[in-house]
Formats: C-alpha cells, sequence, structure tokens
C-alpha cells in the first residue's frame, strides 16, 4: 500500500494474532456485534427498544451529564470502542487500517494503542468539559452522549502524518500519493460529518491535537507511551510468573565482521537472515528512526543482494 525510502522485504503481519492492528480492529468489531445481539434478543423479548439504550447501551457510552459520568467513569474508555451504526464502524475501521498500518510501518506497534487510548481519552474529556462549560450546551448535556472511534482514530491519523507527511500511498498512482494528501481527505470527510455539532468539533480538533503534539514530542525524544509500554510489560509478568525474561540484545561485538578489501580498523558487518531478521524485527518494534546507520547499512546492502 505504501512505501519508504528504503526497501524491507518482510512485511509486518498486520492480520496476524500478533498484530495490535488487528486486536483493535476485532475488539471494535466484538463490542458492535455484542450491543446488536443484545438488543435483537431485547426485541425478540417483546421489550421495548428505548430499554435496550436506557439498561445496556447507555452503561457504555459517555455521558455529557457530569452527575451521570460519575455514576459511569468506566464510559472514558468504553465509548472509543462503542458503535451501533454499521456505516460507522466500517469508516472507522478502514481508517484505522489505513493510518494504523502506516504507524506501525513508521514507529513499530507499541505505539498504537497509547495514541488510540490518548486520542479518545482526550476527546471524551473534551466532550464533558464543552457541555459544562458553555453555556448553550448545557440544556441538552441531560440528553447527549458519545460514542464511536472517530477521535481516537483521528489521533492515529495525525500522528502518523506528522512523524513522516512524504511517506508515499498507492504507489501504482504516478509514483503515490503523499501522506499528507490522505490525511487532507480524512480531515475535510470528517469535518462534513460533524459540520452540524459544535461539540464534536471541539472534540475531534482536541483529538487531533492530540495526535500532533505527540508524534512532536517523539520526534523530540520524548516518548509519552514509554510509561503505558512499562506498565503493560510489568502487568503480563504478574500474570505469567514463569515467564523467561526477554531475550539479551545483540551487542555489537557478538556481530562477525568482514574486513576484506577493506581500509585498516574498518568494520563492515556480514550479511545474515538471522541479522536482517533482527533489523526487521527492531522496526516493527520501535521502528525504523530508531535503527543505527550500521544496521540502515546493512539492510540496504541485504536488500541489493536479495538475500
Amino acid at each position: 500500500m505504501g512505501y519508504r525510502d528504503y526497501p524491507v522485504q518482510r512485511r509486518m503481519p498486520v492480520w496476524g494474532s500478533n498484530s495490535v492492528l488487528f486486536i483493535l480492529v476485532v475488539v471494535n468489531v466484538l463490542v458492535f456485534i455484542l450491543m446488536h445481539f443484545i438488543k435483537t434478543v431485547y426485541g425478540l423479548s417483546r421489550l421495548p427498544e428505548e430499554s435496550f439504550y436506557r439498561n445496556i447501551l447507555a452503561w457504555f457510552t459517555l455521558p455529557a451529564d457530569g452527575g451521570t459520568f460519575l455514576e459511569r467513569p468506566w464510559t472514558l474508555l468504553t465509548s472509543f470502542i462503542t458503535h451501533m451504526q454499521l456505516w460507522m464502524l466500517l469508516a472507522n475501521l478502514l481508517w484505522l487500517w489505513v493510518f494504523g498500518y502506516i504507524l506501525q510501518d513508521l514507529a513499530g506497534e507499541r505505539l498504537l494503542v497509547p495514541i488510540y487510548l490518548y486520542g479518545g481519552l482526550a476527546g471524551a474529556l473534551t466532550f464533558l468539559a464543552t457541555y459544562q462549560l458553555v453555556p448553550s450546551l448545557q440544556p441538552q448535556a441531560a440528553q447527549a452522549v458519545m460514542m464511536g472511534a472517530t477521535p481516537a482514530v483521528l489521533a492515529v491519523a495525525v500522528a502518523a502524518t506528522v512523524l513522516s507527511p512524504q511517506y508515499r500511498v498507492f504507489p501504482m498512482i504516478s509514483g503515490g500519493l503523499p501522506l499528507w494528501v490522505l490525511m487532507l481527505v480524512f480531515a475535510v470527510i470528517d469535518v462534513a460529518s460533524i459540520s452540524r455539532s459544535v461539540s464534536f468539533f471541539y472534540v475531534h480538533v482536541v483529538a487531533a491535537l492530540t495526535g500532533f503534539v505527540f508524534s512532536k514530542g517523539l520526534l523530540r525524544g520524548i516518548d509519552a507511551a514509554a510509561w503505558m509500554n512499562r506498565f503493560y510489560v510489568h502487568a503480563t509478568r504478574l500474570f505469567q510468573p514463569g515467564r523467561t525474561a526477554l531475550k539479551r540484545k545483540l551487542h555489537r561485538e557478538e556481530v562477525f565482521y568482514n574486513t576484506r578489501g577493506q581500509q585498516p580498523f574498518t568494520r563492515k558487518s556480514n550479511i545474515t537472515q538471522q541479522r536482517v531478521d533482527e533489523i526487521l524485527d527492531k522496526i516493527s518494534q520501535k521502528g525504523y528512526h530508531r535503527l543505527t546507520e550500521e544496521e540502515r547499512d546493512l539492510l540496504k546492502r541485504a536488500s541489493e543482494e536479495d538475500l
């Protein structure tokens, strides 16, 4: 779908069982199926449709009313994985797949969930604040709710675009379109869909700014996802006490070097499939920008030699 200025022979498993992107998609789809299954049960039981929205869906969507929210604080998280309209689910998953794939390709899988959560939380908090602070919206707070992954997806899209605006997508079209063009298309569609809602305009603007600030910080060496990834690792070890420690990183001194035909004291890494696989794994986990100059050179030579 897209390409960068270096070749990659093995792509990350976007739809594999270990893909973070795949897990996010599955979570959104499962919640959608669950909601409609329960709604169908209500219908077959001849219960009013309103009772489903009041007794079930209301516990997953984010209420604008502050008092109701204090009774259901978990809706800060459940609101941006809950959909009831099929077209909204499909649209969000399409954009999530496109920009989530590119983000994983650029910076590794470890950033996708944190940015998704940051964007969703920023949008949810903005939604709450808007209905509490804007006088014209306060009378509507008792009925207004928010759900859908659009703010989270928007943060992912902006983050990927800021990291590499010239990343090319659809290379079959005149050499590819820059990523910022795709982002512009997404933004136009998004603005058109919320043009009549002042509250959601604020929500989406803040979510987009969240993705922008996250990526700008990352480019300056500030990794806002680090604490979340450390927490995940520690939590995983608590539930899996027998899990072995992570594999020791390979040191430079452990790599075989070939100095034949080179100037004295100039070392050149031998190209092996194992070494190439280690570099590709590092790209998948941390992103291409974390590679050393030696690793980038080795990856380039490996592609030229068609290893």
